[in-house]
Order: C-alpha cells, then structure tokens, then sequence
C-alpha cells in the first residue's frame, strides 16, 4: 500500500491511496478548498479559531452576569412581598408570640447567658446554632450580639477538637473511607501554620458542615492555634448573616406588633441589604470553594 501526492486539473491537491492487489484499485481523497483542518479528523493547518474563542468567552461573560442580574432581581422581588404580605402574618402567629414568652420569662444576663451556652455547646451534640444566633442578633444587635456568639464559638470550636483526639483512630479511618470529600478538610494539616490558617479559612467559609469539621479537624493534624484562628475568621460572613437575619425578623415583629406595614423606605432599605447579604455570601462561598480546589491540585501535582 503506497501513497501519492499530486495536483488535480484544477490546482487542489489529491491524495491517492494505492491498495497492491490484484486488482490495483484505488483510493482517491481529495481536499477540498475550503478544508482548513479544524474538522474532527484533524486535518493540516491550524484553524483560525482566536476569534471565536474571544467571541464565546465575551457572550459566556455577558450570560453569567444577566443570570446574575435575573437572580437579584427575584431575590428582590421574593423579598419585597415577604415583607409586605408574608413577613407581618408570619410574624403574628409564630415569631411574636417566641418573642413575648422570651421577654417575659427571662431577664437580659440569663437570655445572654443561655445564648452564650447554646452557642457553645449545641455542636458538641451536633445540633445547629444558627436560631440561636438569630436571636442574639434580634436581642443585642451587631455589636455585644457578635461578642456573645464570637465567645461561644470558641468553646464550640474547642471542645469538639479536643473530644475527637480521643477517638483520632476511628477519625482516621473515617476520612480514608471518604477519600474524595476528606481530601479537601486534609488541606487545613499541610504546610506551615500560615498554611493551615488559610486552608482552616476558606473550609469555614465554604458549604463543608460546620459540625462535623469540628471533630474531623483533628485527624488532619492541623494545629490548634491556626485552626482556631482560621475557624474564627471564617466563620465572621456566617455570624454577620446571622445577626443580619435576627435583626430583620425583630423589625417585622416590630412593625406587626405596632399593626403598621413597613414604609416604602423602610421596605427598599431591607430589600437592598438582603440581596447585598445573599449576593456577598455567594461570592464569598464560591470564591472559598475555588481556592480550596486551586490548593487541592497544587498539592496533588507536588506529590506526583
């Protein structure tokens, strides 16, 4: 079998494939003049693909940010009729009453005191803290409400690193029957401490439970001092939404308590800051969960 490069009458180059047998057939391809090799059979010649490429990235742009802009505008929307119609009915019902029985029942240093305690201890047995910063926040407010969480949270971060050193064996095991999701929390115990403080950070920030990386932190051999201070730095978006959450609600049970509806100021100012709160909290998250990722590759090409 032998090929044959010759120009056809019309000047287009012809490959000819010459099968030796018998019968001395041939196989003739022809290239056409429009081929300029950027079909899957790979061709010769480089496509001018530059343009397109530019073209598809600048529309992939232009989509990203009109799904993003259709985005806060239904969170914008959903938001307003919450707390014109939703919001006030809600508040009759559930959160008034939650709000009458709290004040009447309990003085100010014991509702801080049960608080704190929640705080820190609620993820010892593996319960959610959120309600209970939300109720900080509707009590105290940003400034001695991010105090009282902020303490709690030390505890909360502390004990649990501790209790799962007792049981770092079974830990152990645990993160190697779940490779693919441990090898991200195994970042925090790499590296030095400023190395483990960032990967602490970006775990916290990102979607990974807040609970059970309290006692799986441990099984990475991540230091205490790093992942303490990583744990507290990112966990300050969450406690921000939180106490954010817990002041929105005390202002709708104002307003239903008062049988008044929310002003139009009133309503645009608490639309605005909800979609600023969602839309910081996304972009913080995926930020956290594309970092981590970057670190997870960085570490797998210095082991290969």
């Amino acid at each position: 079998m032998t090929y044959e490069l010759s120009d056809d009458d019309d000047g287009a180059p012809k490959l000819t494939l010459r099968v030796e047998d018998t019968k001395g057939d041939y196989v003739i391809l022809t290239e056409s003049e429009g081929f300029d090799g950027g079909g899957c059979g790979g061709g010769v010649g480089a496509p001018p693909s530059s343009p397109r490429i530019s073209g598809n990235g600048r529309c992939w742009s232009i989509w990203w940010w009109a799904k993003l802009v259709l985005l806060l505008t239904f969170l914008g929307v959903l938001a307003a009729v919450f707390l014109k119609w939703v919001g006030p009915f809600f508040m009759d019902k559930e959160i008034i009453p939650i709000i009458n029985w709290e004040t009447s029942t309990f003085s100010t240093p014991v509702l801080a005191f049960l608080l704190f305690a929640s705080v820190a201890l609620f993820p010892i047995l593996l319960l959610p803290s959120t309600p209970s910063m939300w109720v900080a926040g509707m009590t105290f407010g940003y400034g001695f409400g991010f105090l009282l969480i902020i303490g709690g949270v030390v505890i909360g971060i502390s004990l649990p690193y501790f209790l799962g050193s007792l049981f770092y064996h079974k830990m152990q095991g645990w993160l190697e029957r779940y490779p693919k999701k441990a090898s991200i929390i195994r970042l925090a115990g790499e590296g030095n401490w400023f190395n483990q403080f960032r990967a602490v950070t970006l775990i916290r920030i990102s979607p990974f439970p807040y609970v059970i990386y309290n006692y799986c932190a441990v099984a990475t051999n991540v230091k205490y001092t790093p992942y303490v201070f990583g744990s507290l730095l990112g966990m300050v978006p969450e406690i921000f939404v939180a106490i954010y959450t817990g002041i929105l609600i005390r202002t709708l049970a104002d307003a239903s308590h008062d049988r008044h509806s929310l002003s139009a100021p009133q309503i645009i100012f608490n639309v605005i800051g909800f979609c600023l709160t969602v839309t910081t909290t996304i972009i913080v998250t995926v930020y956290a969960k594309r970092r981590l990722k970057e670190m997870q590759k960085e570490e797998e090409l210095l082991l290969q």
